[in-house]
């Protein structure tokens, strides 16, 4: 069966099409485009009418796309802006009319277990107790499980969501770094309280955030998802990688070869919400995977 995930979050919106035969997976397209949909929801709760235009072009682009390649059925998913906004029905309106479904806007608790199914799918079970961590714009979902979930908690504690709210400079001043640092770590405190981070053994984290994290932390040339796929990445140089983007320019972040240009201006808040995790969390170490929510989104299409 041929199948098309579109996940849209905070900061981007992304297209998988795979053919799906059992347990058998195989991607046919994967893209990206940052359309940052959630462009001043947390200040003012709704959506701006160039983010929602700039969204809506972006799914046009990928209709055009799936009706390409043949797909046999779409899910659309929207999660944590579009949970915030007020006015998300012209949001949701524009994409039916565009793509003939309607998106699922899905809580945090459905947001985390499609994450959880991405993340851990081809990982071997010697390596559970997994806790998937999600950094996404403007949420983060903590996992904890083994073949399927034990307990899950979504905070508002996103990339862009932080940025927004306390980075407001680049680089950002020591006032802003102890305020946002003071939000997420009440932030993961109360994941913590839901979630049993020691039960876990091994950290996945996923999402552009880590990824990126992981190809600083390897000093790539340039963005290389197989070379960051299932890596492992230190504790300690999470924790380096952080206080590094704390202290660029902006223009030096977007010099980085392998630094998407949607995520110049979130990367530095995201590298702390990833390094505060680590602390908070205990590990000494997290895996990086490339699949993630979409690929979860994916797979819930084929047992429909």
């Amino acid at each position: 069966m041929r199948v098309a995930a579109i996940d849209c979050g905070t900061n981007s919106l992304r297209l998988l099409i795979a053919d799906i035969d059992g347990a058998h997976f195989r991607e046919i397209y994967r893209t990206m485009q940052i359309v940052r949909l959630g462009q001043g929801v947390d200040k003012n709760k709704a959506f701006a009418p160039e983010a929602i235009q700039r969204t809506l072009s972006a799914t046009q682009e990928f209709a055009n796309i799936i009706r390409a390649k043949g797909v046999e059925r779409i899910r659309f998913c929207a999660t944590s802006a579009t949970r915030d906004a007020s006015n998300r029905d012209l949001f949701i309106n524009g994409v039916e009319n565009i793509l003939g479904v309607t998106p699922h806007v899905i809580p945090g608790s459905e947001e985390a277990a499609l994450s959880f199914t991405g993340a851990t799918k081809e990982l071997g079970q010697e390596l559970a107790p997994f806790l998937v961590v999600d950094i996404g714009g403007g949420s983060t979902e903590f996992v904890l499980g083994s073949t399927d979930v034990i307990s899950a908690k979504s905070v508002n504690i996103g990339c862009v969501r932080m940025s927004e709210r306390h980075l407001t400079s680049q680089p950002p001043t020591p006032e802003q770094l102890a305020a946002a640092t003071q939000d997420i770590d009440e932030a993961i405190n109360e994941a913590g309280a839901v979630v049993d981070f020691a039960a876990a053994q091994t950290l996945i984290a996923v999402a552009g955030t880590a990824t990126t994290v992981a190809a600083a932390a390897l000093e790539l040339t340039e963005y290389d998802r197989h070379a960051i796929h299932l890596s492992r990445i230190s504790a300690d140089k999470v924790h380096e990688v952080a206080r590094t983007f704390a202290g660029m320019k902006r223009e030096e972040i977007a010099a980085l070869g392998y630094m998407h240009p949607g995520r110049v201006d979130v990367i530095t808040s995201g590298s702390l919400v990833l390094s505060r995790v680590m602390t908070l969390t205990g590990a000494s170490e997290f895996v990086v995977s490339e699949s993630d929510i979409l690929d979860g989104i994916a797979w819930s299409l084929a047992t429909k």
